[in-house]
């Protein structure tokens, strides 16, 4: 059925197409390395769902007086899960491509990391929570207007 006929205005298509998804077969490369092909998202995964630790919270249980070196430790190590991935098919062209796709993210996160190292050297601390506590009366954004909008185009690529 079409997206506005699943329930009332379509309103259960996600859980439709969530259903159609997972009882799908699975299907794996025939000479891959089965275990890193199937675990690197796995991994991927769990690696992005770290980084929401650091989210500055009033009623946080955890707070990381380096949250800052943490954020990037966890991005940084999501490079290795897409080079995992592509060399795991066995696939010269997955390889390259997965290469590629290395070799952009590292461009890009190495100007994210000295584009963040501005900010922490106006407030001269790596907890998250500070960063929280000194936007009060205006945001870092509006204050770093130019570096900013580099922030932005480097996390959007």
């Amino acid at each position: 059925k079409g997206p506005n006929k699943v329930g009332y205005m379509g309103i259960l298509q996600p859980f439709s197409d969530a259903i159609k998804l997972f009882s799908k077969e699975q299907i794996f490369p025939i000479y891959s390395n089965y275990m890193s092909y199937y675990f690197s998202p796995i991994i991927s995964f769990i690696l992005s769902l770290m980084v929401w630790m650091l989210i500055p919270y009033y009623f946080n249980m955890v707070s990381f007086n380096l949250g800052i070196l943490f954020f990037l430790c966890c991005t940084s190590m999501g490079v290795y899960t897409v080079m995992i991935a592509g060399w795991s098919s066995n696939s010269n062209y997955s390889l390259l491509g997965g290469l590629r796709a290395v070799a952009q993210t590292i461009s890009y996160e190495v100007s994210m990391a000295l584009i963040m190292l501005s900010s922490i050297i106006l407030i001269m601390n790596f907890n998250m929570m500070k960063f929280f506590i000194y936007q009060d009366l205006i945001w870092f954004f509006f204050l770093m207007l130019p570096l900013s909008m580099c922030w932005i185009s480097s996390s959007l690529a």
